[in-house]
């Protein structure tokens, strides 16, 4: 069986994320009790098949009870069952804008006598050992719906017990550096299509941008500098025993540069037979 433990702050996207694997055809139970687990998968093992795929959402909605998580994921680690833990993350200002839109009540409210910033706060310190153990975690901050489908698909597409899974993601400084990217590469540093007016509106994507950026040795010289580093390190990622890896690029818009350096490590990757998806988080801003 695949286990998947689901956790994370409420409002950063467990819902969307749990609809995603449901199209994955793993069957999702939100909320289950932590102690409960181990009797669970005790049942589960016993009564479905080797392949079954199951993902189980547990956050601060268990109060107290959220303690007893770890106790759980012990017990069924000394059985021998693999598992993965994702974690969905947000700044805290997006949390509390999304709050303020759907007007719903944040799980900790009451306790913090209705204070939004304070509960985020409160869970915040709560969740933080389950996140120190994710293998991967996911900041949908500046993440719309179909990015957070796109990067959930990319991980568990396949076995989640198997395989590091490669995302190349390009975006804009201007709208956030992404808070789950293992690597940074700024590559502000080359020509900017942006100021050739032909170029302004197009993206990393179009071949006209591709010929501008490929033109500047120091572009070549710097995408190879970059691939190196990439094909000595994934080696050592996978011998760590990594689940995921996201390596960014950055430019000033995530529109040119960026799209592009991303667009071709990300097809050098899966020449080479790894697992990667690419992402353009702020190419259509």
């Amino acid at each position: 069986m695949q286990l998947l433990i689901v956790t994370g702050l409420s409002g950063a996207g467990k819902s969307s994320a749990v609809r995603v694997l449901e199209d994955l055809e793993f069957f999702c139970i939100d909320n289950m009790p932590p102690n409960l687990i181990p009797d669970f998968v005790s049942l589960v093992q016993k009564s479905s098949d080797d392949n079954q795929k199951f993902a189980i959402v547990v956050d601060a909605r268990a109060g107290k009870a959220f303690s007893q998580l770890f106790d759980s994921l012990n017990t069924i680690k000394s059985r021998g069952i693999d598992y993965k833990i994702i974690f969905l993350d947000a700044e805290n200002s997006v949390l509390l804008k999304r709050y303020k839109e759907t007007r719903r009540k944040h799980p900790l409210a009451e306790k913090y006598k209705s204070s939004t910033n304070e509960a985020i706060d409160a869970e915040r310190l709560i969740l933080s050992p389950i996140k120190d153990m994710a293998d991967y975690i996911v900041d949908t901050s500046n993440t719309d719906l179909q990015t957070l489908r796109q990067r959930i698909k990319a991980l568990f597409y396949a076995d989640v017990s198997k395989t590091l899974k490669i995302t190349c993601l390009s975006f804009g400084f201007k709208y956030g550096i992404p808070a789950d990217a293992d690597i940074v590469f700024d590559v502000r540093c080359l020509p900017n299509p942006f100021y050739v007016s032909d170029l302004k509106n197009k993206t990393g994507m179009d071949q006209e941008v591709v010929d501008f950026i490929w033109q500047f040795d120091q572009s070549k010289q710097l995408y190879q500098k970059i691939q190196d580093l990439i094909d000595f390190s994934i080696p050592l990622y996978q011998k760590e025993g990594k689940s995921g890896l996201v390596i960014a690029f950055g430019c000033t818009g995530g529109k040119h540069r960026s799209v592009y350096f991303a667009r071709k490590l990300c097809k050098h990757l899966q020449d080479n037979d790894y697992v990667c998806t690419l992402i353009n988080r702020d190419i259509l801003k």
